[in-house]
């Protein structure tokens, strides 16, 4: 454990700054000692261990930490935790946090126990019920004094039938201006699931959801993974591309579906090397009348990007073609010259060209579902509608803290 101080540790009451192994990407440590530990689930965690200190023997699926009553910012973290199939809720799942102060130290307490003290008082648990769902109310951290590290909390999970605890990926805040210049040294690893927040303001509390995918790219993760035939993992960020809008309320731009309209949610359906024209069409009507039942609640995309017929005018022609005939108004009809495009960062999608479809569902740039070959039915119809009703969350229409 490699500790940065700005004082002493000698005294008890002095705040400290503390960088921990196996915490990344914020803290990077040495990835062959942790690589080398191929039994440990999770790679091994230098610092974890510490949720055992001071643990209650009753976890509720809530924690208030001492410092919600300091005069800070009050912030509070809220989200369901899932298995590995990032839609099964998952009980008794303990989730230990620990993080800095306003001022960006790890601060100590008099009633602090010593063994806990290079984590600071502003730490908790929270255990979740038969629902999955746990809530912290915390302050907003500050980043480390001096530091180009953006601001960040950091978790552990422990599981009921795995030994080992394990890190997630560190909780950080879309509106930290280190934010991004970190994330171009150190990408991150998803780990559980993105751990990027976006907040939400409620009169004076900032409100933000996390979701964890346990066991999401978890080095030596025992359980069975989730076959990935295409498309990225639910619990990561869906992540910016720009294709060319053939058709649709940005006609001729290279609009971002996720820059431009990712507040709410976002359907994106892809298809690839093997169109089906006529259930196309059918889905394009469930996704039009779907968006103009939820307004601006719902942006919806079609995603073409079949590199067998990569002449862009012959696609865009067929577009057109096609909105004029469905009558388009909110989905856009898009394009891309293939699914591994790199000037266009499609290719960051991964989705497998040769599958019928995929359709990817994301609310707040965050996905929280997904679907491959996926038939057009009224039952598949109602699955999706059923799918955005349910992933809504509590919090769906607050606005977004307007950034600087």
């Amino acid at each position: 454990m490699n500790i940065l101080s700005k004082f002493s540790l000698i005294l008890l009451l002095t705040p400290t700054i503390l960088s921990c192994k196996g915490q990344k990407p914020i803290e990077q440590s040495n990835k062959n000692s942790i690589s080398n530990k191929q039994k440990v689930v999770g790679g091994g965690c230098d610092g974890c261990e510490l949720m055992y200190v001071n643990m209650p023997q009753e976890i509720t699926p809530s924690s208030t930490n001492p410092a919600w009553e300091s005069g800070a910012q009050k912030l509070i973290i809220t989200g369901t935790i899932f298995q590995r199939d990032g839609q099964t809720p998952a009980p008794n799942i303990i989730v230990y946090y620990w993080q800095t102060d306003s001022k960006g130290y790890y601060a100590s307490r008099e009633d602090l126990d010593p063994k806990a003290q290079r984590h600071g008082y502003i730490r908790g648990w929270v255990k979740t019920g038969s629902d999955g769902k746990y809530r912290i109310n915390t302050i907003r951290p500050a980043p480390y004094p001096n530091s180009s590290n953006p601001a960040h909390i950091h978790l552990s999970v422990k599981e009921p039938d795995i030994s080992d605890e394990y890190y997630t990926d560190d909780l950080i805040f879309d509106d930290d201006k280190l934010l991004i210049p970190y994330l171009k040294r150190y990408p991150a690893e998803n780990r559980g699931g993105s751990g990027i927040l976006r907040l939400l303001k409620q009169d004076e509390l900032l409100i933000c959801e996390h979701d964890i995918i346990l066991g999401l790219n978890i080095p030596n993760y025992p359980k069975k993974a989730i076959e990935n035939r295409s498309g990225l993992n639910i619990g990561e960020d869906q992540p910016s591309f720009t294709p060319y809008h053939a058709y649709g309320p940005d006609k001729g731009s290279r609009a971002c579906p996720v820059c431009k309209y990712g507040r709410y949610h976002g359907i994106i359906y892809f298809v690839g090397n093997n169109p089906n024209w006529p259930e196309i069409k059918k889905w394009l009507s469930y996704l039009e009348a779907e968006s103009d039942k939820r307004q601006q609640y719902l942006k919806a995309y079609f995603v073409y990007g079949n590199v067998q017929q990569n002449a862009e005018t012959i696609r865009r022609n067929e577009l057109e073609r096609l909105g004029s005939e469905l009558n388009i108004k909110h989905l856009a009809l898009t394009i891309v010259p293939s699914f591994s495009d790199k000037a266009s960062d499609i290719y960051l999608n991964k989705i497998n060209p040769e599958v019928k479809n995929t359709f990817i569902i994301f609310r707040h740039r965050q996905i929280v579902a997904k679907y491959v070959e996926l038939e057009a039915s009224e039952e598949n119809y109602k699955m999706v509608s059923k799918t955005l009703d349910q992933t809504q969350g509590d919090y769906f229409e607050l606005k977004e803290v307007e950034y600087k």
